[in-house]
């Protein structure tokens, strides 16, 4: 609020202003918006988390009233808390064999598939993931087999798991946003892409490029590309 004046601040920078009261606005946005101080509300699916500033997926700050700081955590959870109790098991498959069936298109594509189901705790804090399913182009990326892969949690399988792809998984399951996040992985020693994105309620899938193998496609000859492909795949025994 300026006065008698509302700003709108939308996720794509731009700002729209009406003569609304401010408790007119917080009845008409609902309960996804969270109140961080007398004059400012803002959604709880542009929160990323709760330090010194609200601090807003696209990179901006907001002050909030230190005093509200347990009620703005406790209304974020109960925020997450709702969309998780709507996750419901209709339509999701019950066995590797059924992920498999629903997947197969993705077995031979070049690129590394997953889908993956997120664990929440009691916080309704996204803390791991378990892979559902996997093509061989996401083992050779992983550098694990997919028997090892399939049904098994990340952190366990990599203990210098890295938090910080969970929040983009988590949005993606949460708030259904496809994302494109790009950033090194110290489990796997490789700079990744990766565009994730909603599947199954409490899922979300993931398209990962190996960046460097990126960089190599696109500055290299062709004879230097054709030669790169030869060798990739002849067995392992020539």
């Amino acid at each position: 609020m300026e006065g008698k004046t509302a700003e709108i601040h939308l996720s794509d920078g731009k700002i729209y202003n009406t003569r609304m009261t401010f408790v007119a606005l917080e009845a008409m946005l609902g309960d996804g918006f969270i109140k961080a101080h007398r004059g400012c509300i803002v959604s709880a699916m542009a929160i990323h988390e709760i330090s010194d500033m609200i601090d807003l997926v696209n990179g901006e700050k907001l002050e909030y009233a230190r005093r509200r700081k347990n009620n703005i955590i406790e209304s974020l959870q109960t925020s997450r808390k709702r969309i998780i109790k709507g996750f419901d098991h209709d339509g999701v498959p019950d066995t590797e064999e059924q992920y498999h069936d629903y997947y197969r298109s993705f077995d031979e594509m070049p690129f590394a598939f997953t889908d993956i189901e997120m664990v929440f705790n009691e916080e309704c804090e996204a803390v791991d993931w378990i892979f559902r399913y996997a093509n061989e182009a996401l083992a050779r990326l992983e550098k694990l087999p997919l028997e090892k892969l399939i049904g098994q949690s990340f952190g366990t399988l990599f203990s210098n798991m890295d938090a910080k792809w969970l929040k983009g998984y988590e949005r993606s399951t949460l708030y259904g946003e496809t994302l494109e996040l790009m950033d090194y992985s110290p489990e796997i020693d490789t700079h990744l892409k990766v565009i994730c994105f909603p599947t199954f309620k409490g899922h979300c899938g993931c398209i990962l490029f190996d960046v460097d193998k990126i960089w190599f496609e696109q500055h290299s000859e062709d004879s230097a590309k054709t030669l790169a492909r030869y060798y990739a795949k002849m067995p392992n025994n020539k």
